[in-house]
């Protein structure tokens, strides 16, 4: 990651293209409400830039974003007014917590909006949330504040992500789901999307699910693990097999019908239940897991197979390269929006590092 930041930097292109490239995210910061009084010093853009690169290049605090700005003012005077120098870790704090999360996601939408347009039909938008973990008081639970996503999985890019404060995870999904472009695609999540509201959302967006169906919906559950006993000898099933890391895991998956449930349950769009039977050996150990998903579509059972495992790139992908590579976890900001302003930050550095393209030259003819 921080590789990829100095090339941005220092040696991806000249200072002319290298002021173009910024002038893209200047452009979406401006949409952006500055909080500030009249009188406020810097420029709320050129703010946002440089702790944008700071992130980039492994700054945590704000501290660390003033301290980067500094030793790197003279790269930032090539495309940046800076008139009034550097902010201080104090003003990157004072905006961070006046500034609204969400349009700052919204702005980095903007900057990747061509990238989203490769979608295609049958993607998977994987919805999922984040505690962020330094971000809570010595009183609260660990998951007292946290990021929910909708993450394309094959372009393995954030579409729009909402902050979720005490419990109000679900509710921050639902929002997420509004802002995207459903058609076509298959939404994927845990149990705790596998409700009525979630799947009206996605139902009214035009999109497929495959969603975990666990106990928080027991008699639904009920009826599906009874489906799968009733298909005919011969039913279509689908196997995989991987080993690696001392352990060799197979999974048998197969996709029944849910005939009339959906009526029963009052879950509109349900066609079908998915099951997958999972056996693991390690070390000389079997162990085995049966999961089954809610289904608004009937896939073959090797669609369901990457269906599920395409949903994982959220937390292989996204979450665990935001706590390894930008210490999300470690990140202190606690105070009002501070926490989901840099967390919004962080996503928006990541996707600079995964879709490097927006930085060359040739992206800006």
């Amino acid at each position: 990651m921080r590789r990829t930041a100095e090339w941005i930097l220092e040696c991806g292109f000249n200072p002319r293209s290298r002021a173009a490239t910024m002038q893209i995210f200047l452009s979406a910061f401006d949409d952006i409400p500055d909080p500030r009084a009249d009188n406020a010093r810097h420029d709320l853009g050129e703010l946002l830039v440089i702790a944008f690169v700071a992130v980039l290049c492994g700054a945590t605090t704000c501290a660390g974003m003033a301290t980067f700005g500094r030793e790197k003012e003279s790269l930032f005077r090539d495309f940046l007014n800076l008139k009034h120098a550097i902010p201080s870790h104090d003003t990157f704090s004072t905006v961070f917590r006046m500034l609204d999360p969400k349009a700052l996601d919204t702005a980095f939408g903007r900057v990747l909006a061509d990238v989203a347009a490769l979608m295609r039909d049958g993607d998977v938008i994987a919805i999922d949330g984040k505690a962020l973990r330094g971000a809570r008081g010595k009183a609260e639970s660990a998951r007292t504040r946290m990021m929910v996503s909708a993450y394309a999985a094959r372009l393995r890019l954030t579409l729009a992500s909402r902050a979720a404060d005490n419990g109000t995870e679900l509710d921050a999904a639902l929002e997420v789901l509004g802002l995207v472009a459903l058609k076509g695609k298959v939404v994927t999540g845990d149990a705790l999307h596998c409700n009525r509201r979630t799947v009206a959302a996605i139902n009214a967006g035009g999109g497929d699910w495959c969603l975990a169906l666990k106990a928080n919906q027991d008699s639904l559950l009920s009826d599906a693990r009874v489906c799968p006993d009733k298909v005919r000898e011969g039913h279509p099933v689908a196997i995989t097999e991987d080993s690696g890391h001392g352990r060799k895991e197979t999974r048998t998956a197969m996709v029944v019908p849910a005939k009339g449930l959906a009526e029963h349950h009052e879950f509109s769009g349900l066609k079908g239940f998915g099951q997958i039977e999972a056996t693991r050996e390690t070390d000389g150990r079997t162990s085995s897991e049966t999961r089954i998903f809610a289904l608004s579509w009937l896939p073959a059972p090797e669609v369901l197979l990457a269906t599920v495992r395409a949903h994982w790139a959220i937390e292989n992908a996204l979450h665990w390269q935001l706590d390894v590579s930008f210490r999300e976890d470690a990140a202190r900001n606690r105070k009002d929006n501070g926490p989901a302003t840099i967390a919004v930050l962080r996503r928006g550095g990541f996707q600079g590092c995964c879709h490097r393209c927006l930085f060359s030259g040739c992206a800006l003819s």
